[in-house]
C-alpha cells in the first residue's frame, strides 16, 4: 500500500509540475505549435535519464522512493497522451508536415534528452 500511495503522491507532484511548466512555455512561445508538450516531454526524458543513471551508479534509494520519482513524478510530468492529441489536432487542421515535424522532434529530442541525462550522470557521478 505504501508503494501505491507514493506513486499517487508522485503523480500529483508531476502533474502539477507539468501544468505549471506548460503554462509558462505557452505564455512565452504561444499556442500555435505544441511547444509546451514538446518541452515537458523532452525535459521529462532528460530528468529520467539523470534519475535512472543516478539510481544505478550513485544513489541508494528504496523501491518506494524509486516508484515515487520514476513512476509517479516523472510519469505524471511527461505527457505522451497529450503529445498524441496534439499530433492529431495538427493533422485535423490539415497541417500534416507540421504534425510530422512535431512527432519527429518529440520522439528524437526526448530520446536524445534521456541519453544526455544518462551521459551527464555517468560523467558527473560515475
Amino acid at each position: 500500500m505504501q508503494l501505491i500511495l507514493s506513486i499517487g503522491l508522485g503523480g500529483a507532484v508531476g502533474a502539477i509540475g507539468r501544468y505549471l511548466a506548460m503554462g509558462v512555455v505557452s505564455q512565452v512561445l504561444g499556442m500555435g505549435f505544441p511547444y509546451a508538450t514538446l518541452f515537458v516531454n523532452v525535459l521529462g526524458s532528460f530528468l529520467l535519464g539523470i534519475l535512472i543513471e543516478g539510481l544505478a551508479i550513485a544513489w541508494q534509494v528504496d523501491a518506494v522512493w524509486r516508484a515515487f520519482l520514476v513512476v509517479g513524478v516523472l510519469g505524471g510530468f511527461t505527457t505522451f497522451s497529450t503529445f498524441s492529441l496534439d499530433a492529431v489536432y495538427l493533422i485535423e487542421r490539415g497541417e500534416l508536415w507540421l504534425a510530422l515535424l512535431y512527432a519527429l522532434l518529440s520522439v528524437s529530442l526526448a530520446v536524445l534528452a534521456l541519453g544526455a541525462g544518462m551521459f551527464l550522470m555517468r560523467h558527473l557521478v560515475g
